[in-house]
């Protein structure tokens, strides 16, 4: 007994790991740094399309599902403006990531073409979830497990880094040339998201580009109670953040211009970051909780988009002619027997039930309101280049109208959308987990090529464009931080 006492104690004496803590910064400056309005500023020139990739979550059979849509984009050729065949792949300028999702995103933000040729045996057909038990339960372990700070998403985010992003940084992906990468976690204190840019870091003061991509992907997956949140520090207030000037047209005004109303509650969620000195310490879980399909960010710069323009002020989407957005929703339904027994299901899963049901609902109702959006715009430019609102004077009236010249094209990827029903039940009793079978992880890949060539949006989006589908595409290694 004086044995296991003395091992005891000597586990709880060596607990002397410390979580990697983010650094402060000493002024914000909005003009540099992983964010949207720098990337879009450098790459936007000339840009007729705006093409958004939104990862959901759903661990590997999301990491997988993803995968599948980068593969399958690739292989799309699209004739530019001087005659000149790109990939849209390569058109791509956003990839927002949740969860499972948010481990292809950075890593495809961090590698580029060299994905294609190690994701599947370094993440994707690798029992990740088995070596994250084995470390928890691995005695060499204990000692960090049990200090301050340093729980099993630490732990995991270890392991992330030794087999996906070795020791890499946001400031590997903003000295890269690839689109820019928005994962996102859970504020667990007040169910807010948080997003990895620069914008969400000003406010709190700190450096993003120090922070390793190993611990975004491990908030963003850190699903609660199975994992441990992850901790960042708060050092808002102190660098005199400078939010930009159109922000307070929608949080300071006593009644803020609609469309965007739906969106103040973002911006004021931001804000709430800047707390430090009541909340020194953020703690992030998984970015589905919040948003599991990545498509509030989206929405939000849309409406945020329409009412600036209404208003006559510039917007992200100036110059832009076509927002192509591709949800690439992994969700799965798999069916239950409960309403044929008069016995009720056991409490865990009830558990598990009521904590998916809300986020499947809510992954729904964001792509309604995409094409809802894209509807509403498209109805009222024609309304608005009608004889009738041409000869209407009434500016009221005229502002109402007034759209942004950019058309939507909203293309669901989900395993709704196959027309197998054969492998689309498949599909959905693929779980929510770190490990999958070799065949499920090509399947859920093929599945998602499938899907968008079968999409009548991105069809109609094919004829608009001018692009061709290659069989073959050429590969390109890139290097690590330089794409």
């Amino acid at each position: 007994m004086r044995s296991l006492a003395l091992l005891l104690m000597l586990l709880l004496l060596g607990g002397c790991a410390n979580r990697p803590v983010n650094p402060p910064i000493a002024e914000a400056d909005p003009n540099t740094g992983y964010r949207f309005q720098v990337r879009h500023a450098q790459q936007a020139k000339g840009k007729e399309n705006l093409v958004i990739l939104a990862f959901s979550g759903g661990g590997t059979r999301a990491a997988a599902f993803s995968y599948g849509v980068l593969e399958f984009l690739r292989r799309t050729e699209v004739v530019g403006q001087e005659g000149r065949t790109v990939r849209l792949l390569d058109t791509v300028d956003v990839i927002t990531g949740v969860s499972g999702g948010s481990f292809t995103a950075l890593a495809y933000g961090l590698y580029g073409d060299r994905l294609f040729a190690e994701y599947e045996q370094r993440f994707l057909k690798r029992d990740v979830q088995g070596e994250i038990i084995a470390r928890t339960f691995s005695p060499r372990n204990w000692g960090n497990l049990w200090s301050l700070g340093w729980g099993r998403s630490e732990l995991a985010a270890e392991l992330y880094d030794e087999i996906l992003f070795q020791g890499a940084t946001f400031g590997d992906l903003d000295r890269g040339r690839g689109p820019l990468i928005l994962a996102s976690a859970t504020d667990i204190s007040t169910g807010a998201r948080f997003v990895f840019q620069q914008n969400t870091f000003d406010v709190i003061c700190s450096e993003l580009n120090a922070v390793p991509l190993s611990r975004a992907a491990a908030a963003s997956s850190a699903v609660p109670v199975v994992l441990s949140p992850v901790t960042i520090n708060n050092y808002g207030g102190t660098c005199h953040t400078r939010l930009p000037g159109w922000v307070k047209l929608f949080t300071d005004a006593t009644d803020p211009p609609r469309p965007a109303a739906r969106a103040i509650r973002s911006l004021r969620d931001l804000q709430a970051f800047g707390d430090g000195a009541n909340r020194p310490y953020l703690h992030l879980v998984d970015g589905g909780v919040s948003d599991n399909v990545g498509m509030r960010a989206v929405l939000d710069t849309l409406e945020i988009s329409q009412a600036l323009h209404e208003a006559g002020a510039p917007t992200p989407l100036d110059g832009i002619r076509r927002v192509i957005v591709f949800i690439v929703n992994s969700m799965s339904s798999p069916p239950t027997d409960w309403d044929k027994s008069e016995s009720p299901p056991g409490t865990v899963s009830i558990l598990l039930k009521s904590a998916g049901v809300p986020i499947d609902r809510y992954s729904y109702e964001a792509v309604e309101l995409l094409r809802d959006m894209a509807a509403r715009w498209n109805t009222l430019r024609l309304i608005g280049k009608s004889s009738a609102m041409a000869a209407n004077k009434d500016p009221v009236v005229a502002a109402a109208l007034r759209v942004p010249d950019a058309e939507i094209y909203a293309i669901d990827v989900s395993f709704a959308e196959l027309r197998d029903k054969e492998e689309e039940a498949y599909l959905n009793v693929q779980p929510t987990s770190f490990v999958l079978p070799d065949e499920a992880v090509d399947r859920l890949r093929a599945a998602a090529g499938q899907i968008i060539m079968d999409s009548p949006e991105f069809q109609r989006l094919l004829r608009d464009v001018g692009a061709r589908i290659v069989a073959d595409p050429p590969r390109q290694a890139a290097a690590v931080g330089t794409r």
